[in-house]
Order: structure tokens, then sequence, then C-alpha cells
């Protein structure tokens, strides 16, 4: 007797039913889930993301600063290390200055001989002072004389021709009157040779102080280049890029290295220019550097460019001619960075890339209130 076939398995409708259900709640939650989604997106975009303007295209930045020498010589000392903190005022580089100062010490050696030439200039002034006064009291004294002599010959003349007094009388006092003139003629020449003696001197009185001056003016330069031996931080910040050695021989202008300020850094961002019509400098600020992913760095933005970046460039771009084809132009827009952590200052450096997030949101504001 044969085996009879096995029979085949139904399943039932109710078991169909129910898995059929279940899938449709499934995709109606995954749908609902998306519509929220979507909802909340919306609400977000229409609240606040239609009014943030974002660009990756930015960069932090600091006005550096490059140290140079006034003057040139050989490096003597080199007393920072790279990367080294500094302070405004802090001696960074000292050069050889033996040259300089003997330079300094033979202008003050100089400025001693013009005071005393200067010295002696003067006392020769105040002495042919005296000495024209005196001039001046013989030659009044010599015209008085002069005048007694003439009166007694008038006097004797009549007397002498009317016989009353005698003819050799008169010629004595007519011969005291040549004499009194010929002494009111010298001492008028030797009065005006002592004035004349007076504006030599006197010319030689500011010779002598212009040559005081030109020797105090040469030893301040010669202090100034020794002064200038000695070369400085201009600005609190951290040294980069140094490359003075001692023993190294440098001219004025020389770079020797660059003292970057990290503490007043900030970030320009170019945005383009569609972005940019809503944007007012204090506007609030969301910075993303990609070297510290995970802290959000809020800031203002501080001023918006005059010009695109083409406009300054080395070569700025002439659609008057040719084809033109037309390039959405980027504005740099700078941005002050509030950063408390000193830490994370510390790490912000010039050149690093941030992702910018501009909310427009107060202006569009201030706007619609008024």
């Amino acid at each position: 007797m044969s085996a009879a076939p096995p029979s085949s398995q139904v399943i039932p409708e109710t078991t169909v039913n129910g898995q059929r259900g279940k899938a449709r709640r499934i995709l109606l939650s995954l749908a609902g889930v998306a519509l929220l989604a979507g909802l909340a997106w919306g609400a977000w975009w229409w609240l606040t993301g239609r009014f943030i303007e974002t660009t990756d295209d930015a960069y932090l930045q600091a006005d550096s600063i490059s140290v140079a020498p006034k003057i040139n010589g050989y490096v003597a000392e080199v007393l920072v290390a790279d990367n080294q903190n500094v302070r405004r005022g802090d001696v960074l580089v000292r050069l050889d200055a033996r040259k300089y100062q003997a330079v300094s010490d033979e202008a003050s050696a100089t400025i001693a001989a013009r005071e005393a030439d200067f010295a002696k200039a003067q006392a020769d002034l105040v002495q042919q002072d005296s000495t024209i006064a005196e001039a001046r009291a013989q030659l009044q004294g010599a015209q008085a004389d002069a005048q007694h002599a003439q009166t007694e010959v008038a006097r004797y003349a009549p007397l002498a021709r009317s016989g009353a007094e005698p003819e050799e009388r008169l010629a004595q006092l007519n011969n005291q009157l040549a004499q009194a003139r010929s002494t009111v003629a010298a001492k008028q020449a030797a009065l005006r040779s002592s004035q004349t003696r007076y504006g030599t001197l006197e010319a030689q009185l500011k010779q002598a102080q212009a040559q005081l001056g030109v020797a105090k003016a040469s030893e301040a330069q010669s202090q100034l280049d020794v002064d200038d031996a000695v070369i400085r931080s201009p600005l609190d910040g951290r040294v980069a890029d140094r490359g003075v050695r001692v023993g190294q021989y440098v001219q004025p202008g020389t770079r020797l290295l660059t003292v970057v300020p990290v503490s007043a850094i900030y970030l320009t961002a170019n945005y383009k220019e569609t972005q940019i019509g809503e944007m007012r400098a204090g506007q609030t600020v969301t910075v993303h550097v990609d070297a510290l992913p995970g802290h959000a760095i809020q800031g203002h933005i501080d001023s918006l460019s005059p010009g695109t970046g083409a406009q300054f460039a080395l070569l700025p771009p002439s659609n008057a001619t040719g084809n033109f084809t037309k390039i959405v132009q980027r504005v740099p827009v700078r941005i002050s960075l509030d950063v408390p952590d000193d830490d994370v200052r510390q790490a912000l450096v010039p050149g690093l890339s941030a992702t910018v997030d501009v909310d427009t949101r107060t202006h569009t504001a201030d706007a619609n209130h008024g």
C-alpha cells in the first residue's frame, strides 16, 4: 500500500491581513515622522534659517607687523625664540652699537667744544660792548675839549686883533683847537671801529650758536642710532617667522621677524554679493573654525568692505572690452570675535579656515519696526 502525498499548508487570511496592517502602520508612522521633521525644518527656516547667511570662504587674520632695523650692523643678540609671547617694548634683537656709540661720544665732545666757542663769543661780545661804551665816553670828552678850545679861540681872537692880548696866546689856542679836533676825529674813528668789531663779534656769536645747534642735532641723531640698535616689540603678540641669527649683517628694512597680535585676531568672510543685502555692522555672527571642531565662537560684524575683492586686486578686471562673462563677486566682511576662553584664543592663529553664519534678523526686525 503506497504512502499518501503531503497536503499543502494554507496561511489563514487573518494572518495576511495582520501583516499588511502592521506594514501600513509603520509606513504611516514614518510618513508622520517625515512630515513632522519637514514641518519643524520649515518652521526653523521661516523663523531663523532664511535670515542666516553662511559661507565657508572665511579665514582668520591679524594685523601682523614685520620687525626690521632702522640702521645697519651686525646682530649681537637675539633675545626671543620662535612662537614666543612678547609684550610691547620687550627687547627682541640687539645690534652691535659700538661704532654708533663712538659717533655719539664724538658728537658729545663736539658739543662741548661748540659750547666753549659760544661762551667765548658771548664774552667777547660783552667785552666789546664795554669797549664801545668807553670809546663813546672818550669821544664825548674829546668833543667837550674841542668845544672848549673853540670857545677860547672865539673869545681871544677879538682881543688879539685889538692888541689887548698877545698873538702868541691866540696861536696857542688855535693849536689846541686843532689838536682837539684831531682827537675828536680819532675818537670817532675808534668808535666806528669798535662798532664794526661788535658787528663782527655778533656774527661770530650767531655762527657759534648755529654750530652748537648743528652739533646738538648730530648728537641727537647719533643717540637715535644707538637707541635704534636695540630693537623692541611694537605691540603685544607672538613671535613668528624668526629669520634673524646672531652674527648676521642686516640693512635698514631687512625683515628680522614678525609679531602677530594673537589677542587682536579677527576674521574676514568673503560673502557673495547676493548675500550681503541685509548685512549691517553689529549683527550677530557664529563662527566654526575648522581647527576647533565642536567649538562655536560668537562674534559680530565689524564692517563691510567698500568694494569687492576684485577691485583691490593688483590688476582689477575691466569688463568694458572683450566678451563678458558674469561672475558672482565676493565682498570681504570683517568680523570681530568674542572669545572669553584663553585656551581657545591661543589656538586661533591667522590663516585658519572657518565657516561663518551671520544672523541678519537684527536688521530685518529694525526695518519692520520702523
